[in-house]
Formats: C-alpha cells, sequence, structure tokens
C-alpha cells in the first residue's frame, strides 16, 4: 500500500466518531440498509447496527446502493433485541427511536453533539412497540406535506446530516472521535487486501 494510500486511511479515520450510531430494526431491503451505510460513512460513523428480529439475517448488502461503503464500516449484526440494547447501552448515552408521538421531539430540537443512538424502523411499520419500549423517547422529522412519513434511507440521511451540522459546529470533528487503540486496529483492518478482510457479525 502507498504512503499516500496509508494518508487517505488516517485522514478518514481522524474523524471516524464512535459516540453516535444507527440502528436499523427489521429493515428488508438491503438498498435501503446500504444506502443508510454510504450515508453513515460519508459523515464518519464507525458502528452500525443491524437488528432482526422477524426476518432473517442478512448475507449481503446492495453493492450499487452503498458503493462498497459497508467494508468500511464495522456492522453488528442482533437477532435478540435486549443483546443489542445492552451493547447499545454500554457505548452510548442515549436511544431515541424515530416514532410519531405525543412525546416525540423534533430532531432540530435534539442535542446531537452527545453520545447517541438513533433507531430506525422497517419499511411498513417503522419502529416497533418492543423497541420502543427499550429507549429513552421519540423523535420525529418535521414534515408538512400529506404524505407524513420518508423513506428510510431518506430519513436516516437527513437526520445524520444534523448530528453532522452540530458536531461540526461544536469543533467535534477536529478532535479524535475514536480511541488511538481503535483507529490502529482499523488501519490494519483497512490496509489488508480484500481476500483477507473477515466479515464481522
Amino acid at each position: 500500500m502507498t504512503p499516500e494510500r496509508i494518508d487517505t486511511l488516517n485522514t478518514v479515520l481522524a474523524k471516524r466518531r464512535g459516540d453516535i450510531t444507527v440502528v436499523l430494526e427489521n429493515v428488508f431491503d438491503p438498498h435501503n440498509i446500504s444506502a443508510v451505510m454510504r450515508t453513515a460513512d460519508a459523515i464518519g460513523i464507525q458502528d452500525i447496527y443491524i437488528l432482526n428480529t422477524k426476518i432473517p439475517r442478512h448475507k449481503k448488502w446492495g453493492a450499487k446502493s452503498s458503493s462498497s461503503a459497508a467494508k468500511w464500516l464495522t456492522v453488528h449484526q442482533f437477532d435478540n433485541a435486549e443483546k443489542c440494547f445492552a451493547e447499545l447501552r454500554n457505548k452510548f448515552g442515549t436511544v431515541l427511536t424515530t416514532h410519531l408521538a405525543d412525546d416525540a421531539k423534533s430532531l432540530y430540537e435534539l442535542d446531537l453533539t452527545q453520545s447517541v443512538a438513533l433507531v430506525f424502523g422497517n419499511e411498513h411499520s417503522g419502529v416497533s412497540d418492543e423497541i420502543r419500549s427499550l429507549a429513552d423517547g421519540n423523535f420525529i422529522i418535521p414534515q408538512v406535506g400529506m404524505i407524513q412519513s420518508l423513506n428510510i434511507s431518506v430519513a436516516c440521511a437527513v437526520a445524520l446530516y444534523e448530528v453532522f451540522r452540530q458536531k461540526n459546529k461544536k469543533g467535534q470533528y477536529a478532535q479524535h472521535g475514536l480511541s488511538p487503540i481503535r483507529q490502529n486496529e482499523l488501519l490494519k483492518e483497512w490496509s489488508r487486501p480484500k481476500s483477507q478482510i473477515k466479515k464481522r457479525d
């Protein structure tokens, strides 16, 4: 690997964040998941969570939608909600779901400079009652049209770029968001030939 390539990887790793993640609950379409991955990579998210309690575990993502973003992310797949939330609670301060409820806050009222996990539900029924009961609250993306919903990949993109805006404004992207040990681990992983990169659960 060339020195220039190593410099590029280190530049990207310097912007990676360990204090924001996305959780996708029972999302059916792998292309939707891949589109979310592409946005996650674009704003420096490293870890994302795929929770499948009602559908089989995904074996691959839509490469065209992700532009191979999955190989730069750490993807955690769970089929048990409690185990997934135990890991989320260990790593993130607050867990919020996208759900239109009386107590839901506007996306633009949230303090997204803090450590937070944002949960998005599947294409048909949204976030389940079980997951909402495990979370700390709900948020919505304000809309004024007749159809009060967005495609999941679009909703994620809107929310994640608000995260980016807030964190960047506060200067957090000027600071390393991952520990030096984690950055070095990822650098080694990213530097390996594709044939040697192991799939992660």
